[in-house]
């Protein structure tokens, strides 16, 4: 990548902190905090975590009962009310070849879950070819998959199925918002801020065709490229590879943030008890939308004929669905109830304990998940303990204690992180 910053310390310290271990160990610092009671916002009880688990598993039962679980992934939203609609495309595509068909799967899955911020409770999408009304994430990936095949993001008539540098660049907030089906009574939240992000990717995509051009005109799906030459000769990929390529190429999408040594550190925040003996002292990096999006690339992948290996190696997804299982559960509480009745910005310590708290306790609660399940942590990664899962999970919660499923607390997000 082109502009490279020199080395530095402060360069080594950042680039510390664009891996899934950082956001791991920091992430168990703030929850040993908790443990200790010296948290501002949030006390924790383990003892009620077993009871998390165990409705964690009902939803599993019911939704899995043979326990065939896929991954936690955007694929699952692409089938959202029982239509397979990617295999539609692979149906209809005229790829030449695999990686041809992982490019365009890249492409899709990028874009859409570069989209896949909360949506506000208001917003709904229907869906034209089958009258079905979806909200939330299904809501944005429905939109994302129809904008998609019908070629909004390509730049060639000939071939719909691709997203183009040139078209990201030029993308406005009206074009998503008539996309999304906007309007004065179906607002979407961050409306602006997801455009300015598609912005942002179109130019760093444009301007590094080394990376993103290597076998065709610069587009995200370039990045398929680059990841598979992390293979082993045996054609194995470690997840991981898939964030470090993610945090290393796409680092410049995110807003202005905090940057450290000339890196952008994304979806990193501060928190005055995070230890570190370097200049990342008092910093803690979530990576949530690019985690994400790490799982979400696993399956094209694999199509591709390639196996992704250590899974666990990437951390659970600090978002609100995830979070609010655990507050919802009683193993989070707040010191201060009334916090719930406020909105929180996404930089306040409040938010940033949550989501610290989430990561750390997903690891936390994962093992009594598998064991009341029979299965072993090979047969039944993170990956598939959030799919199945805990995300499910706090959604029905959420549903139970608040009718239109918000979440326990309201984050002012700007589309780019929840």
């Amino acid at each position: 990548m082109t502009d490279q910053p020199p080395l530095s310390p402060e360069t080594d310290a950042a680039r510390s902190l664009l891996h899934a271990a950082a956001v791991r160990e920091r992430s168990h610092q703030i929850l040993e905090h908790g443990l200790a009671g010296k948290l501002q916002h949030f006390t924790v009880d383990l003892g009620r975590l077993e009871a998390c688990a165990d409705a964690v598993v009902t939803t599993i039962r019911e939704a899995y009962p043979s326990l065939e679980i896929p991954f936690h992934a955007r694929w699952r939203h692409f089938s959202a009310g029982g239509h397979d609609r990617w295999d539609a495309v692979m149906h209809s595509a005229t790829w030449s070849d695999a990686e041809q068909m992982a490019r365009a799967a890249f492409d899709l899955a990028i874009v859409s879950v570069l989209l896949d911020a909360g949506a506000g409770p208001q917003w709904r999408y229907e869906e034209g070819r089958t009258g079905d009304v979806f909200a939330r994430s299904e809501g944005l990936a429905v939109a994302s998959f129809d904008m998609f095949v019908s070629g909004i993001f390509s730049s060639r008539a000939d071939d719909p199925f691709r997203v183009d540098a040139d078209v990201l660049v030029g993308l406005t907030a009206e074009d998503l918002g008539e996309g999304f089906q906007v309007s004065g009574s179906n607002p979407l939240v961050g409306l602006e801020g997801r455009a300015a992000l598609l912005n942002r990717l179109g130019r760093t995509v444009a301007t590094n065709p080394d990376i993103f051009g290597q076998h065709d005109d610069p587009r995200p799906g370039g990045l398929f490229d680059v990841i598979a030459a992390t293979a082993d000769d045996d054609g194995r990929i470690k997840a991981t590879a898939i964030l470090d390529a993610l945090l290393t190429y796409l680092g410049p999408i995110w807003p202005g943030r905090i940057k450290l040594g000339g890196i952008d550190l994304g979806d990193t925040w501060h928190h005055p008890l995070v230890e570190a003996h370097d200049a990342t002292k008092g910093l803690i990096p979530f990576h949530k939308l690019s985690q994400w999006l790490s799982y979400s690339l696993i399956e094209p992948l694999e199509w591709a004929g390639f196996s992704v290996i250590e899974i666990d190696g990437l951390t659970g997804l600090p978002e609100y669905r995830n979070g609010g299982l655990f507050l919802d559960s009683g193993v989070l509480a707040l010191k201060d109830p009334g916090e719930a009745a406020r909105p929180h910005p996404v930089d306040s310590t409040l938010v940033v304990e949550w989501r610290a708290l989430t990561v750390a306790l997903l690891d936390r609660i994962a093992e009594p998940i598998r064991r009341a399940l029979g299965l072993e942590a090979q047969d039944f990664p993170l990956a598939k303990v959030l799919e199945g899962g805990t995300w499910a999970t706090g959604r029905r919660l959420a549903k139970e204690r608040r009718g239109d499923s918000s979440p326990p607390l309201t984050i002012i997000s700007d589309g780019t992180v929840f």
